[in-house]
């Protein structure tokens, strides 16, 4: 179930940028999906999220950008290693110049770059681009 979570979250974010809302109303929510947020709010793919009541249920309202084209989680978490990060970037994503995959490691939740940058591996979450 809670890697059903990411995955509706992404797609829920897709789904909104291709109808062009504004803004997207993300339930239930989890600290994966919070940190990926974070990363997408970093790199200028939305403008800002917010959440309401983390404690509960809750749920994150997400200011949309249309930047994004394409948002996927993995429900299968491939483990990866710090050199085998950028074959599986280029492999992943459309072009080098733009997307990121999100790595979940040791040192918390990185994009692909941050992750080289560190020399660390982890287990593949998903990617945006």
């Amino acid at each position: 179930m809670g890697r059903r979570i990411l995955k509706d979250a992404l797609r829920s974010i897709v789904n909104a940028e291709k109808r062009g809302k504004a803004t997207v109303e993300l339930k239930p929510i989890s600290t994966v999906i919070s940190s990926f947020l974070t990363i997408m709010k970093d790199r200028g793919y939305i403008r800002n999220f917010e959440l309401f009541d983390p404690h509960r249920v809750g749920k994150i309202t997400a200011e949309l950008q249309g930047r994004v084209n394409d948002c996927r989680a993995l429900t299968y978490r491939q483990d990866i290693k710090a050199k085998d990060i950028q074959k599986y970037t280029t492999f992943k994503l459309p072009t080098q110049q733009w997307g990121y995959v999100v790595i979940s490691t040791p040192d918390g939740i990185l994009d692909h770059e941050e992750a080289i940058r560190r020399n660390v591996g982890g287990q593949v979450l998903g990617y945006f681009h």
